[in-house]
């Protein structure tokens, strides 16, 4: 026999019943039990409208409405047409008893814990009997029974206890007859001796099917939730964590005590001496193996199994001189926290006996302050106990496992761990066992504490990149300067630890082989040695570090004439050079075989529109067996910022002065304007396309006069500008005049590339491109008619730093 139980969030709409149906019809059993919670967020819903009615507050009456809403829906959704009168009719009726039960605590205008769990029992009661009537009409044998006719608590509601004697006998008598292969029960909610409804508790639905399979000695308790077993860390935080395959009850109840919600902490305590294994699976991945908790722990398993915390904690202090060696302080403090019904998560004491602290749930604190203070009223007023500190915004984290007694040195690691990371620790707290260290810490301090732990104990293999980077001028500094921004998320996140080893300029370069401070990176450079680029290469080589990768941001013909030769040394290249891929065809091939040869990537990403992730986009493409048609491009960021800017109010010398200074050029303005940067551009793309191309073949229209282009410095090339302003001026009004806007534009079509000055009317891809932002349209054979579009920043420090930094992790990610 199997027992089954599925949480709210697994039978919280029609959809999600369907899929246990599913589960549950291919279950493999002799018998099955199936244990349902409510529907997700109805019992949230019931509390909320039994506090609203008790306080004399009508609105109930709408989160009834709301309850009654889903539930009908539930049923028109799952039960045909002709089974669906008997059961709406029965819902209703439940749902009318439900009314009269909160018009009597609105009338009275309180509630009492008695009546409290009758109403909130409704919640399993209804979600019980549809998924069997649905169960029933898919063809499943399948009987319901309700629960509170086989468990029988004494009469204590809110959380009642189990009288396992008569539970279990009724249990297996009812089993025992039963002629049905499943049997469906509601979750949570039980009966006293005298047939009144009582309640297990919150979580009780997981209780409730833990006394039933110990009750019949299941073979195997199945928990069906929404996550694929017990994790090593909270994923939600923890993006590295991972399911654990097998864990011991001791670790489980463990792990659920300190926040993992996936299991309810007294589901283990009736299974746990009868010896029945407890299996945590996913009811929307059940092919996922999910965890397995049983008697025997895993030996090969690791030391620490997982990392969890509990969160909204408060801490209490009871201290001063007048507590040493005197016998019986401890008793009374823990009997206010009992009479309280104060739970204690965490208890700690100093052996000199000067004060006891506690940790409770922040949400008890009002409750219990007060109280203490009254109880020691005569020690405060004399000064021999101060008045009880709290400290509120907190949290526990704890190791968990089995086998942490065994191994030295594990709670040095943990707060070593902590302290490297600033965590600061409020109090401690470990059994003898050390199956759990427990430490508090600040609450907005619980991300990074997961984080740190979970790298030191489960994540082994932090991939380390040791950059080497040659220029450090505009977008060389911005660069460095992400990576000191980012170094830490992209260690905690990405297992990637950046190391920058060499930095050089044209004056001068610096190394250090255990990576150079970022904070301070300027000054160090000022004093390194002189540039020298061959022995810049020569440092890289001899210093022979695993995921070299050589980082180039400048615009030198020199240094991309070196890539080949730190390629053939296994050290990858990254660089915003267009000058290496836009050179002879022979040379731009010979580069991508030594990639390929020496397992060296080769990445050129900002050589096309910046940090826009066109060349990779293209990659993919053609990766897939698409094919380039055509392609129309606005590639030069500084062109499109200069004719967004250029009207009749402006001078042509003066836009482009302020796209230099503001560093969308390069240094010489003219490799822009001539349109020699744009050619390269393309030239690029359609060599990544698959085409054979030179850059001599790419037909230029120039706007410039030729004058303009015939200057040898920036000097004469401004006064050439300022000279021929009027031409300038005439471009603009004939675009003007046409209803249309100036973009220099960039295609390639059957095997030919060109480049030049547009006029784009309205209703065109580019004519509203802003700023400096670069466009491409890819024509392929599966985008013919709509092409697909990338747009965005195409020039400027940032986005192409940010380009680099993207081909970085790209190269730690292979």
């Amino acid at each position: 026999m199997k027992v089954l139980k599925y949480g709210g969030t697994s039978v919280a709409n029609a959809h999600n019943i369907a899929i246990v149906k599913d589960i549950v019809s291919k279950t493999e059993s002799d018998k099955t039990i199936v244990v349902v919670s409510a529907l997700g967020g109805i019992t949230d819903l019931l509390l909320n409208m039994a506090h609203l009615a008790a306080s004399q507050d009508d609105s109930y009456k709408s989160l009834l409405e709301q309850i009654e809403g889903r539930h009908l829906d539930i049923i028109k959704e799952l039960i045909s047409i002709n089974s669906q009168s008997k059961v709406l009719s029965k819902v209703k009726s439940e749902l009318n008893t439900l009314e009269t039960l909160l018009e009597g605590a609105f009338i009275i205008g309180e509630i009492t814990p008695k009546l409290s769990d009758k109403i909130v029992s409704y919640g399993e009661l209804l979600s019980s009997y549809i998924i069997s009537e649905f169960f029933s009409e898919s063809g499943i044998d399948i009987t319901h029974k309700d629960s509170r006719e086989l468990i029988k608590t004494n009469d204590v509601n809110g959380k009642a206890s189990v009288n396992f004697d008569l539970t279990n006998t009724l249990c297996r008598e009812f089993l025992s007859k039963t002629p049905y292969k499943v049997v469906v029960l509601a979750g949570f909610i039980a009966s006293s001796e005298d047939g009144d409804s009582t309640t297990l508790g919150r979580g009780g639905s997981d209780y409730t099917a833990a006394i039933v399979a110990a009750a019949i000695h299941a073979e195997i308790l199945e928990i069906w939730t929404d996550v694929s077993g017990m994790y090593t860390a909270n994923p939600k935080l923890v993006k590295q964590a991972k399911a654990i395959p097998h864990i011991s009850y001791e670790e489980a109840m463990e792990l659920s005590h300190f926040g993992a919600k996936v299991l309810y902490p007294p589901t283990i305590q009736p299974v746990l001496a009868k010896g029945i294994s407890i299996l945590i699976k996913n009811t929307f991945e059940p092919e996922s193996p999910g965890t397995i908790i049983t008697k025997n722990k895993n030996e090969k398993s690791k030391t620490v199994r997982g990392i969890t915390h509990i969160e909204n904690i408060a801490l209490l202090s009871l201290e001063g001189p007048g507590m040493v060696g005197i016998p019986g302080i401890s008793k009374r403090f823990f009997e206010v926290l009992s009479q309280e019904e104060i739970s204690v998560v965490l208890i700690t004491q100093a052996s000199s006996e000067h004060s006891i602290c506690v940790g409770i749930s922040t949400g008890d604190i009002n409750l219990v302050i007060q109280s203490i203070n009254e109880a020691f009223a005569y020690e405060i007023n004399t000064g021999k106990i101060d008045p009880i500190i709290v400290e509120t915004n907190l949290a526990i984290i704890a190791l968990v496992g089995d086998d942490m007694k065994s191994h030295q040195g594990l709670s040095g690691k943990m707060f070593s761990t902590l302290g490297r990371n600033n965590v600061n620790i409020r109090a401690i707290a470990q059994g003898a066992s050390e199956r759990n260290i427990s430490a508090v810490i600040r609450r907005e301090d619980v991300k990074k504490a997961l984080n740190s732990l979970h790298e030191e104990f489960f994540e082994e293999n932090i991939k380390q990149l040791n950059l080497f980077v040659m220029g450090v001028g505009n977008v060389g500094g911005k660069f460095l300067n992400q990576i000191k921004q980012q170094k830490k998320y992209l260690k905690e996140h990405l297992k990637l630890n950046l190391r920058v080893i060499g930095i050089s300029n044209s004056r001068t370069m610096v190394f250090d082989e255990e990576g150079i401070s970022l904070k301070n990176w300027e000054a160090l450079l000022t004093e390194g040695e002189k540039a020298d680029k061959s022995k810049f290469f020569d440092a890289v080589n001899t210093l022979n570090y695993r995921n070299s990768i050589f980082v180039d941001n400048t615009a030198s013909d020199e240094v991309s004439s070196t890539y080949g030769a730190y390629l053939t040394n296994s050290i990858s290249v990254v660089t915003c050079n267009k000058i290496a891929c836009s050179s002879h065809y022979s040379n731009y091939l010979e580069l991508k075989k030594l990639a390929r040869e020496y397992n060296a990537p080769f990445l050129f990403e900002t050589n096309v529109g910046a940090g826009l992730p066109i060349i990779d986009t293209l990659k993919h493409l053609i990766a897939s067996g698409d094919k380039v048609q055509k392609i129309q491009a606005v590639l030069s960021g500084s062109l499109n910022f200069v004719f967004n800017n250029f009207n009749d109010k402006t001078t042509f010398q003066n836009v482009v002065k302020q796209a230099q200074a503001e560093g969308y050029t390069e240094p010489d303005p003219k490799i822009d304007l001539s349109g020699i940067d744009v050619m390269r551009k393309i030239l690029i793309l359609a060599r990544e396309s698959g085409n054979q191309l030179e850059i001599d073949d790419i037909v230029n229209e120039p706007f410039l006069p030729q004058e303009s282009l015939e200057t040898t410095n920036n000097d004469d090339f401004f006064i050439s500008l300022e000279k021929h302003e009027a031409s300038f001026q005439a471009l603009y009004k004939n675009a003007v005049n046409k209803d249309s806007k100036l973009k220099y534009v960039a295609q390639f079509e059957n095997g030919q590339a060109s480049v030049g000055l547009q006029q784009i009317p309205k209703g065109h891809d580019f004519y509203n491109l802003e700023g400096s932002d670069n466009i491409v349209l890819f024509y392929t054979e599966r985008y013919p008619n709509q092409p697909m579009i990338i747009k965005g920043a195409g020039a400027g420090a940032d986005v192409t730093a940010s380009g680099i930094f993207a081909d970085i992790i790209r190269i730690g990610n292979f």
